[in-house]
């Protein structure tokens, strides 16, 4: 054990400056077969730190520190058996450790350095021992610095303190000491003995010297004596001087506390002091003001600057925020109740003079429709708000301290300026109305009231245009050419989407004029103006305070609400103003949609134009407009589906040629219109959507009318209206539209060529009849060089059948043919010769057909048919040239 003392001594703890002073080696209780080392090591430095460490050999043999504690974290150490035969101990620190030492010697060993060093160095703090032998931890003023109570076996630990090194003097005695005595290294005994002697004759000589100093020494103690009663005197003197110290103390923390307190009430008087003025200048106001709110003057242009500025006072000094308990001061009370009763007289007399006001602006028309300008325009009235802009600010006070009146003014602004801008509107329809029936009659300056102008106007109307000018069907495709928008006057349409869109571009300056004028003048942006007067902090003195939660409740509200709430409020107020311009603005549109339907398109159009490039989605404006938008676009729609009702509900006539169908006829006059009114347009897939329905109703009109027909072929109607459409598709260039013109350019192919098939058929049809069985016998396995071996097959067969087709019977029969297609076919279309030279090129095919089973199946025979073709192409070109 000895040798692993000095190896962990020099290996783990010397390289640190630590001395190892006790060891142990231990496994844990549960775990026997892991050993491993504690050790108590402390610095040889100050300041001296004892530390508590286990150590472990790795499998090189090498020793390392597993863990540490600091002797300061041990909380206790149990024995767990007095008697101290016991392996067991165990050691708390943040937990307890279970330990088994492997030596009991080295547990007895560790157990006691530890107990001394905590005696030593914890004297306050120090850790509990319990079942340890009381030999071992024993009475501590029993124990000599340096020695330990030694047992059989015990090896005494050795601690840094008890090593003292030698000073150089006490060096230099001994050496001078060692010097006298020639012996002193060779014979210790000797000198020891040298050393008694001369020790024994010092005591004796220090004895003698005490003796000899007795009466010097009762002297000493005389003169201690009275030195200790002189500080008793000192002491008192000292004690009488701490009393006195001791009042002055406690006087002088009396008048601190009370300095203090006399500070503290300077600094509250200061603060009251300040409070008061603050409340005095916020509550003050000037006489001025005083005379300007009780008697105001809003006539003439200064005493309207006095009383916006006694206005802005009161409403400052009744929005101030004053501390709660300062506004139950009987002052502050009092001077509320002047506050509500200069508020009063002079929201009466705001109330007053804009009452009136409103009621003559409103009775006098100022700006009126002007009947002999070349272009319609509708007035603004901006004359109007430039004066009542001089009353903004009082009518914002208005809505900050007295809603009802606020309320009150607004009603009788709406009732007042409503029937100047319908009056307006009114004429300015019945004036568009004139310039698009290009009727208006110049009138001289003067010429009488406006009652009398709208009358005359809505008379002119009646008398030069109305709905019963044209047929209710016509427009409609499916009608007949002959009554397709009769009488409908083109330059009229024009002028229609001309003033239509200046009518559209008038209103909205004029309805944006007074928005923005009704936002700035009523605060409309403003749900509810700050109105904290002094009366809303009365709450518990039953004193009203709805104005405060009007306040609270809006702020309360989020951000998109409040736009949503104030759009609803400008939305309102515009709605009630120009409470007749949706009704006029649809009314003007149906009355020209009586006239012609045509006129829901320039509507829709120009409509969803200015919708579109509206600034403010959310505005009056925008909302009416949308609104007519909305039945435009629902007339549009009735419109379209008339047209498309009207194709599937048409009847073919039974004139003796069919032609091209009406819906089919009609339908390009239709589409250039269209085209003409939605070109390069927003509205553009309506027109798009409504195309492929027309187009795909006449698709599946066309065969239904071309098999009610008796006179004409279905598929000469089918060929001829599928060209037409086919043709006007082409020219439309419309992309929607592009699958439905394949599909007619198919159906026009598909009926011509069942058309030539049919009516062509076969002009050589005994020779076709013939060929067919002489393909009959090949089919059977009859070689094409033998068929004339077949007697019904063989060449005097085929030449009986040649001569049946002679070169003037076949020219005869085509020209009969010719003559039946020409009464066929109309002239409109003009497809006589595309048919003819169809059926031309089906000749010619069943021509080589047969000329070609000849040379296979008669080689070297030199028949031939009676015609060649060039003589078919002759017989073809003259027959055409001849009709």
């Amino acid at each position: 054990m000895a040798a692993i003392r000095h190896t962990l001594q020099r290996v783990v703890f010397q390289p640190n400056d630590e001395q190892l002073l006790a060891v142990v080696h231990v496994s844990k209780l549960l775990k026997k077969k892991k050993t491993s080392f504690l050790c108590i090591a402390i610095t040889t430095e100050n300041p001296i730190c004892v530390t508590i460490y286990q150590v472990k050999k790795t499998d090189k043999n090498v020793f390392k520190k597993k863990r540490s504690w600091m002797l300061s974290e041990l909380k206790s150490v149990d024995g767990k058996n007095i008697s101290g035969d016991t392996h067991e101990f165990d050691l708390q620190f943040d937990k307890a450790f279970k330990w088994f030492a492997i030596n009991l010697q080295e547990r007895q060993n560790f157990l006691i350095v530890l107990w001394k060093q905590c005696f030593k160095h914890l004297p306050k703090q120090k850790p509990q021992f319990c079942n340890l032998p009381e030999d071992w931890v024993g009475d501590t003023g029993l124990l000599v610095e340096n020695e330990v109570a030694v047992t059989p076996g015990f090896i005494e630990p050795v601690e840094a303190e008890d090593y003292l090194a030698l000073t150089d003097r006490e060096e230099q005695d001994l050496e001078k000491l060692m010097s006298q005595c020639e012996f002193g290294i060779s014979n210790a005994e000797a000198f020891m003995e040298n050393l008694a002697k001369d020790l024994s004759i010092l005591d004796g000589e220090n004895v003698h010297s005490v003796l000899a100093s007795e009466q010097q020494v009762a002297q000493l103690m005389v003169q201690i004596e009275a030195t200790i009663a002189e500080a008793e005197q000192v002491e008192a003197r000292l004690d009488s001087y701490d009393e006195v110290l001791c009042h002055v103390r406690d006087t002088m923390e009396k008048m601190e506390e009370k300095n203090l307190l006399i500070e503290v009430a300077n600094q509250n008087n200061q603060k009251l002091l300040s409070e008061l003025e603050q409340v005095i200048s916020q509550l003050d106001l000037p006489h001025s003001h005083q005379v300007a709110l009780i008697d105001s003057d809003l006539t003439s242009a200064q005493g309207l600057q006095n009383a916006v500025a006694a206005g802005k006072a009161l409403l400052a000094a009744m929005n101030a925020e004053i501390h709660p308990a300062l506004v139950r001061l009987a002052a502050v009370q009092e001077q509320r109740k002047r506050f509500d009763k200069w508020k009063t007289k002079f929201s009466q007399a705001i109330s007053r003079h804009l009452n009136n006001l409103f009621i003559h602006l409103g009775n006098d028309a100022g700006e009126t429709l002007s009947f002999h300008a070349s272009d319609l325009t509708l007035p603004k009235h901006s004359s109007v708000h430039r004066e009542l802009e001089l009353y903004t600010e009082l009518m914002h006070w208005c809505k900050a301290m007295d809603r009802k009146a606020y309320t009150t003014l607004t009603k009788v602004y709406t009732n007042s300026l409503r029937k100047l801008y319908e009056l307006d509107i009114k004429q300015f329809f019945e004036e568009a109305k004139q310039q698009i029936s290009g009727m208006r009659e110049k009138k001289g300056k003067g010429s009488g009231s406006n009652q009398d102008i709208a009358g005359k106007l809505k008379q002119q109307a009646q008398n030069f245009g109305g709905p019963s000018k044209t047929p209710p069907h016509s427009g409609l495709l499916g009608v007949e050419r002959d009554q397709w928008c009769v009488d409908v006057d083109a330059d009229e349409r024009q002028r229609f989407d001309e003033v239509l869109e200046r009518a559209l571009a008038e209103l909205e300056p004029v309805c944006l004029a007074e928005q923005n004028f009704c936002v700035s003048f009523f605060q409309l942006d403003v749900l509810s103006p700050t109105t904290k007067n002094t009366q809303t902090t009365l709450d518990g003195l039953g004193i009203d305070s709805k104005n405060e939660t009007d306040v609270v409740s809006t702020s309360a509200l989020p951000l998109k609400k409040m736009e949503k709430q104030i759009n609803e409020e400008v939305r309102r107020m515009m709605g009630e103003l120009f409470c007749c311009l949706e009704p006029e603005l649809i009314s003007f549109i149906a009355y020209y949609e009586k006239m012609d339907s045509f006129y829901c398109m320039y509507v829709l159009v120009r409509l969803s134009q200015h919708v579109m490039s509206a600034q403010d989605t959310g505005s009056f404006l925008s909302m009416s407009f949308a609104s007519a938008l909305v039945q435009v676009k629902r007339n549009f729609d009735r419109f379209m589906q008339a047209q498309v009702r009207s194709i599937e509900e048409t009847k073919v006539n039974r004139k003796s040629k069919c032609g091209i169908l009406s819906y089919v006829d009609n339908f390009e006059d239709f589409a250039k219109t269209a085209e003409a009114i939605f070109k390069n347009t927003d509205r553009r897939t309506d027109l798009d959507k409504w195309y492929t329905k027309l187009v795909g109703a006449m698709f599946e009109a066309i065969p239904r009318n071309a098999a009610e027909h008796h006179r004409t072929p279905q598929e000469v109607i089918k060929m001829e209206n599928f060209h037409h459409l086919y043709a006007l598709l082409s020219e439309l260039k419309v992309g929607v539209l592009d699958g439905l013109r394949k599909d007619a350019k198919q159906k026009y192919n598909d009926a011509l060529k069942f058309y030539v098939t049919q009516y062509f058929g076969r002009p050589l049809e005994k020779l076709n009849l013939f060929f067919e069985g002489v393909q009959a016998k090949v089919a059977q396995g009859v070689k094409e060089s033998e068929i004339s071996y077949q007697m019904a097959y063989s060449k005097q067969e085929l030449r009986k059948v040649i001569r049946e087709y002679p070169a003037r019977e076949v020219k005869k029969g085509l020209d009969n043919l010719y003559r039946k297609v020409e009464k066929h076919l109309c002239e409109q279309e003009n497809l006589l010769q595309v048919v003819w030279r169809a059926m031309q090129e089906e000749f010619i095919q069943q021509y080589k057909y047969i000329e070609e089973l000849i040379q296979r199946c008669y080689p070297g025979s030199m028949i031939a048919l009676d015609f060649s073709i060039q003589n078919i192409l002759e017989f073809f070109s003259e027959i055409a040239r001849s009709h």
